[in-house]
């Protein structure tokens, strides 16, 4: 095999045109055999496997810069510098992440996992290395959805007229995890359904460059070409009238071409946009007919495509179930996603209600921005976003939202630790932040049951914003909704100590609560049902007079919960004599599936037991 002789990428410089083509094949194979027992992203890796072997023939990520954009597609990367054999410990505790990491190796030039940045990274990164008299190069590598983020067009805006060498390489295979929206994704469409200008250029610079005098007629007839070049792609220059030099479309899965136009934007010293055009699955039946269910997959048969198990309802199906209920009976409610329609549970709002669905593609400050027009002017919009990604849309909550205290309701989705994503994908930072918004209230369902109830509480009886934020996957033990109303519940009575908790946290919490009761020692379960506006007397009143108080969290340790309630317990005269705040402390766990970061950060219920018998004792 190709593949067993590729340690490092100067390997794959070695190769013949024919052994490429047999290593992009293997690549392949060597895909489907490990995400199938692993998980991960698999259609985009699949469809950039000739990409980035072309990226590895070209250059040397050791000291030139690859910037990925999301990172999902950094598997063949991470394969062809030196990372193969530990493949299997992909997404796993302690094992290869999903995306690039620079600790992890040299060759991983930026973290990453979310949209939109890698033109203003790379970017620094070439002003940096003009700034320092150093000699390398620096790619960004884009994908056609994440071009319709804002800070996209924001980097290239800057990038275009700097002067900069740097190359944009954008892969375009018209979707994100669904099919793109949006005006940017119809426009690089049309760039890819008109290639007669493309392959009369390089017929015409091949003819004419050969000899002194062709080279000046060339030079001559320099506005005849962009004349025929706007006839026949109208419109195709708006990379080069921000200052990039164009080079595409290009037919991503031809090794040659590609390694041949990698070279030239290479020597064009200047602000460079590659356009690929591949195709997201390729290789893989399953994938090509399906991208989207093949994007970010669980282990799975690679001989069918079918999952090994089979799917469990979960928190985003509820609500999307519910909010497709609720919408039923008032035609003020819209739902609005950035790209995740699937993800977030929409599907069935948006078939059944079209003109109440709106995907604005991977754009969450736009979404935001938007959602507070329409609830200026009378609409309730419901926002389904990931907690990690509505971040990006902070300023957009403060400013067009939370000061006017308009109605939006957000759905936050993979709220706290969501496993294999890591570090870039957990949902930690969000009950810092909503909770300082001015009128926000912030809701936190257990259970399915719960989610029903919060989220007509959220779209019918609350005003101004609303965050009703739960995790990813399925609920536990606690399945009850009897305990919804009010800012907090006692779930379990006790007189030796007190556990604080909420969302699914609350399963740990009770089984704490069990194993202490074995040993003699008797602790109250009491659930945050609402984390903001906190209610004084409601606090105070559950949580006085208890020697020892544990606040259980799934997020960071400044700004937390644990530190809100023990500032309004103490104003109250009411703090416990002993507290222990368990959360994640400083840092952003990594990556490993739920239950294994709950150990290794001890929110598990036997750590908790144990610090409360610590403190006790």
């Amino acid at each position: 095999m190709i593949l067993d002789r590729i340690t490092e990428p100067a390997d794959v410089k070695k190769l013949s045109p024919d052994e490429v083509r047999q290593l992009c094949d293997e690549l392949r194979d060597f895909l489907v055999e490990h995400v199938s027992q692993t998980g991960g992203h698999l259609a985009s890796n699949l469809g950039v496997v000739e990409l980035t072997v072309a990226i590895h023939r070209v250059f040397d990520t050791a000291s030139d810069r690859l910037v990925f954009d999301v990172g999902h597609q950094c598997y063949v990367h991470k394969i062809l510098t030196g990372r193969r054999d530990r493949f299997d410990t992909l997404r796993q505790l302690d094992g290869l992440s999903g995306f690039p990491k620079p600790r992890e190796s040299v060759h991983d030039a930026f973290i990453a996992g979310h949209a939109s940045n890698s033109i203003s990274v790379a970017l620094g990164m070439a002003r940096a290395r003009t700034l320092q008299h150093e000699n390398y190069n620096v790619l960004a590598l884009i994908g056609d959805a994440a071009l319709s983020g804002g800070m996209s067009l924001e980097g290239l805006n800057d990038a275009g007229p700097s002067g900069e060498p740097l190359i944009v390489i954008l892969n375009d295979n018209g979707m994100s995890i669904s099919r793109n929206v949006g005006s940017m994704s119809g426009y690089l469409a049309n760039l890819r359904s008109k290639p007669g200008y493309y392959a009369f250029k390089k017929r015409y610079r091949k003819a004419l460059t050969g000899s002194t005098a062709g080279k000046k007629v060339y030079q001559v007839s320099h506005n005849v070409k962009r004349a025929l070049k706007e006839s026949l792609l109208p419109g195709s220059t708006l990379f080069e009238n921000m200052g990039f030099t164009y080079l595409g479309p290009v037919d991503g899965h031809n090794v040659e071409q590609l390694t041949e136009l990698l070279q030239r934007a290479r020597d064009i010293h200047g602000p460079v946009v590659l356009h690929v055009h591949t195709v997201k699955g390729k290789g893989y039946q399953p994938a090509e007919a399906e991208p989207g269910q093949f994007h970010g997959v669980g282990p799975f048969d690679p001989l069918t495509g079918s999952p090994r198990k089979k799917g469990q309802t979960d928190f985003s199906a509820v609500f999307g179930e519910e909010l497709t209920r609720l919408a039923e009976q008032d035609q003020r409610i819209c739902a609005i996603t950035a790209a995740m329609r699937s993800g977030t549970g929409l599907e069935s709002f948006a078939e059944a209600f079209p003109d109440r669905f709106f995907d604005v593609g991977i754009a969450e400050g736009h979404a935001t921005a938007m959602a507070a027009g329409m609830a200026k002017q009378g609409m309730i919009p419901v926002f389904a976003v990931y907690s990690s990604f509505l971040q990006r849309g902070y300023d957009q909550l403060i400013h067009d939202v939370a000061l006017q205290g308009l109605h939006v309701v957000f759905a936050v989705d993979r709220a706290g630790l969501v496993g294999a994503d890591g570090e870039t994908h957990h949902g930690c930072f969000d009950p810092m932040y909503l909770t300082q918004i001015p009128g926000m209230t912030v809701l936190c369902p257990a259970s399915f049951a719960e989610l029903r109830t919060m989220l007509h509480q959220a779209i019918c009886d609350c005003s101004g914003p609303v965050a009703v934020r739960y995790p990813r996957g399925g609920e536990g033990d606690y399945q009850d909704d009897r305990t919804a109303d009010g800012a907090v519940s006692v779930l379990r009575d006790g007189c030796d100590c007190t556990i604080v908790t909420y969302g699914v946290l609350v399963n740990q919490a009770m089984s704490a609560a069990e194993m202490l009761q074995s040993r003699g020692i008797t602790a109250q379960v009491v659930k945050m049902n609402r984390m903001a506006p906190l209610d004084p007397e409601a606090v105070s009143g559950c949580l006085g007079n208890k020697g020892c108080m544990l606040v259980l969290e799934d997020c960071l340790a400044n700004g937390c919960i644990g530190q809100q309630l023990i500032s309004v317990l103490s104003q109250n005269g009411v703090a416990p004599d002993k507290l222990i705040l368990k959360n994640m402390g400083s840092f952003v766990p990594d990556h490993g599936n739920v239950d294994q970061l709950y150990q290794r950060y001890h929110l598990d219920a036997p750590s908790v037991a144990a610090a409360i018998e610590e403190a006790l004792a």
